[in-house]
């Protein structure tokens, strides 16, 4: 017999994700399909108040958009990979470009996961799972 006092299981319970886009709607989507999971998610505008976060607290994922003002996401993955915070921590990127010109710039920035908008609540729960480590049932 189930105890039905028993908290739901979440498997992100304890990590903490970074998202950065510019796109409103769009940070409040990643939050509202990650923290049910159990993620802390903080969230920035764009690449310098991203890079700012990341050098003051740590992360375990950073979910990063392409396009984005004052500094982009491919920009901010270069200078994250050049800092001690951020040379190790596991970022996927999310764009709407599909071209195999666009992943292979992302793999050079040092990305770990492309993935192309639109990205449906499942796949990010799943990927941010396996960025981080987190926990299956």
């Amino acid at each position: 017999m189930m105890d039905e006092t028993a908290s739901p299981f979440r498997p992100g319970a304890g990590r903490r994700l970074l998202v950065i886009d510019d796109a409103a709607i769009v940070r409040a989507y990643y939050r509202q399909a990650l923290e049910p999971e159990g993620y802390g998610v903080e969230e920035a505008f764009n690449g310098i108040e991203a890079l700012e976060k990341v050098l003051t607290a740590p992360f375990d994922l950073a979910i990063v958009d392409v396009n984005m003002p004052k500094m982009d996401g491919l920009t901010f993955v270069r200078r994250l990979r050049a800092t001690e915070e951020g040379a190790c921590l596991p970022v996927m990127m999310t764009s709407t470009r599909d071209q195999e010109a666009d992943f292979a710039a992302a793999r050079a920035a040092g990305v770990n996961l492309y993935l192309v908008k639109p990205i449906s609540t499942a796949d990010l729960r799943l990927y941010a799972g396996i960025m981080t480590g987190a926990e299956n049932p």
